[in-house]
Formats: structure tokens, sequence, C-alpha cells
């Protein structure tokens, strides 16, 4: 093994488990597409590993593909053939006390259009300021900003309190 397959391996084991949450909240709990995303992701990391690794960018690098992964994976046709079921088999979550606020909110999250999406995951649950929410999404600090605002507009009709639920899941 080299020592870039063995630093990008370091990589992978460190930040994979972030990276497939932060899919999972995007893709509105939908831990196959969350996979897919993740390994698209991660592929095109690897691609890019050599430069990425010299400037100390790998994680925001990674985030961006992850993003822009899920922006640009809802246009294609085939996704659109698929239809995922309410209730995964192979993957049932651990019912808990906030069990059915984490239903709520996902089901919230997946009525919403996928740009307002990713605001909402990456500012509310990955907590990243406006800025860095921009750069990720290759877009300005005001769509941000618009984006964050029509987002929770529509998750207030939603849901009883929004952030308050955001708050509690985090």
């Amino acid at each position: 093994m080299s020592d870039r397959d063995a630093e990008f391996l370091e990589y992978v084991t460190a930040n994979r488990g972030r990276m497939l949450r932060t899919a999972r909240l995007l893709t509105s709990g939908d831990a196959h597409w969350a996979e897919d995303l993740v390994q698209v992701a991660l592929t095109k990391l690897y691609v890019h590993w050599a430069k990425v690794r010299r400037e100390d960018g790998a994680a925001r690098y990674a985030d961006r593909i992850l993003v822009n992964a899920f922006l640009d994976e809802r246009r294609r046709m085939w996704r659109k053939r698929e239809a995922t079921t309410v209730q995964m088999y192979d993957a049932a979550p651990e019912p808990g006390p906030d069990h059915a606020d984490r239903l709520t909110v996902l089901q919230a999250l997946a009525q919403l259009p996928r740009r307002q999406h990713a605001v909402v995951v990456l500012r509310y649950f990955r907590d990243l300021d406006v800025q860095t929410t921009a750069e990720l999404m290759g877009c300005s600090a005001g769509t941000v900003k618009s984006q964050t605002s029509r987002a929770l507009d529509t998750l207030r009709d939603l849901l009883r309190d929004p952030l308050e639920t955001l708050e509690k899941l985090r």
C-alpha cells in the first residue's frame, strides 16, 4: 500500500461516520441513498487526493462533494424511477423517546426543496456558519441566508417549533 493510499484510508476511517451522518440527514433518513452519496464523495475525493491533502482541505472538499452529489442526484432520471419505502427492514433504527420527533423532522426536511434542505442540514445539524455553508454549496452568503429563511418558514408551517425540535435532535 502506498503512502497516498495509507493517508486516504486513515482519512476515511476518521471521517466516514461524520460524512454518513450528514448524508443521512440530506437524504431524510434514506440509508441506502446516503451510502451512495458517501461513496460518490469518497471516490471523487480519492481521485483528487494528491492535491487536496497538500492543501489540508480534505474535510471541506469532501463536504462540498457530498452536498453537490445530493443536489445533483435528484436531477438524474434513474432516481425518479426508484421509490423508497417509509420503513427500512434491514436497518431499522432503535426506537427511543425522541424517535417520533426524528421521523417528523426527517419527513419535514424531505418536503423542502433540495437547496433549502441542504442549508438546514449544514447550518443546524452540522452547525456551520453562513460563510462556510456558502462555500460548500457554491453560492453567496446572501443566498444561504434567504434559503435558510425560506426553509424555516416552511418548517414552521410543517412543525410546531422547528428550531426547538432541531435543537433537541442535535
